[in-house]
């Protein structure tokens, strides 16, 4: 009698035990939190190198379109290079110019502004000396040791610089060389990521991301260059009207500190307190900090939905995660490319993932034929 062979096909496998399917996840989860571990080593030890070359990419795209408007006449790449790194140059310089003999005269304003503050501060002195009595007898209670000394060793000013200055003259020569390759060499480098992408679908959705990329960012850098240009015109005029000295210099700073979010606003608040301080007395000290945050309120609240559009409004916890996160790895650099890196990621998830957005599918660009 022949006994029939079963058809492996048709053979079922044991299923797996609960503990199997549950390691395998947690192996899964374990590497990609020691890959983003890494990847976070990496960027704060590369920080001098990394950072200043971010920027270069992140202003490159924001002056991305001046390139292609050069280049459609007939310039030459790299001479349209060389003039976008010499237009962002001499913007940088012309602030500066701006902005430095106001900013020595009220340098020199700074000890009257912290004698003034130190008189506002005595009508707390009261309340500190019961807070301060309240901690003593917490400690007793709890039999704590009594206040550590802190040690501050004073170093040299001339010293920090000596040691400070070759890093940032460096990270400013990586800046402009990152700048002038990227928009000399960008639609090279389009190019050679697309032909290492197998498939035609994946080439499509890759360039699909490089428009986005593009288009998104430097609309975004664009139209808050304007807004903050508008924003910091009427804060100069507000000055002015109250009767604050150096108009034009409040204007600007409050322009520049607009790009970073949340935190740029909240430092002009402290600076014009204390030129409230210094200019007036009684509850006017208060006019500057009002007016700015009158404006303030107006161009979160008006002005830039108006100008960007809903459609790029991102998530306010999303947008103070990744300005936390590039703010300690990266500092100042990192809070001003945080928002143009979150759009970064956005037009990845919007083209690499499967699910379309409303906004995409609206969007003329129809996918391949399968």
């Amino acid at each position: 009698m022949r006994y029939l062979q079963p058809n492996p096909a048709f053979v079922r496998l044991p299923p797996k035990l609960d503990i199997d399917v549950l390691l395998a996840v947690a192996a899964r989860l374990s590497l990609v939190l020691l890959a983003t571990i890494a990847a976070m080593v990496a960027l704060y030890l590369g920080r001098y190198i990394l950072s200043p070359v971010a920027l270069a990419i992140v202003i490159g795209l924001m002056f991305g379109p001046v390139a292609t408007r050069l280049e459609s006449r007939g310039a030459p790449k790299e001479l349209a290079a060389i003039l976008v790194v010499i237009l962002f140059f001499a913007l940088i310089a012309i602030g500066a110019v701006m902005f430095a003999v106001p900013l020595s005269v009220w340098a020199e304003k700074v000890p009257v502004i912290w004698q003034e503050l130190r008189q506002q501060l005595i009508a707390l002195k009261q309340p500190l000396e019961m807070l301060g009595a309240l901690q003593d007898q917490i400690r007793n209670i709890t039999g704590a040791a009594t206040a550590l000394s802190v040690k501050v060793e004073d170093g040299s000013t001339v010293q920090n610089i000596a040691f400070l200055a070759p890093a940032i003259f460096g990270q400013v020569l990586i800046f402009l060389a990152s700048l002038y390759f990227f928009v000399a060499t960008r639609n090279e480098i389009r190019a050679a990521i697309l032909s290492m992408c197998v498939g035609r679908r994946i080439r499509w959705r890759v360039a699909h991301v490089f428009r986005d990329v593009e288009a998104d960012v430097s609309r975004y850098l664009l139209s808050i260059t304007f807004i903050n240009a508008a924003m910091g015109i009427a804060v100069g005029l507000a000055m002015w009207l109250i009767g604050v000295p150096s108009p034009a210099l409040w204007g600007g700073l409050a322009a520049m500190l607009n790009y970073i979010i949340y935190i740029g606003p909240a430092l002009m608040t402290v600076i014009l307190f204390g030129v409230g301080l210094a200019t007036f007395n009684g509850y006017a000290v208060f006019l500057p900090v009002g007016a700015y945050l009158l404006i303030e309120l107006l161009e979160g609240q008006f002005v830039t939905p108006h100008v960007i559009g809903r459609t790029m409004t991102l998530n306010p916890f999303t947008v103070f995660l990744a300005l936390a996160f590039w703010l300690w790895i990266w500092g100042p650099i990192g809070g001003f490319i945080a928002v143009p890196f979150l759009l970064v990621l956005y037009a990845v998830i919007r083209n690499i993932l499967p699910h379309y957005t409303k906004a995409q599918r609206s969007k003329p660009f129809a996918p391949p034929p399968s």
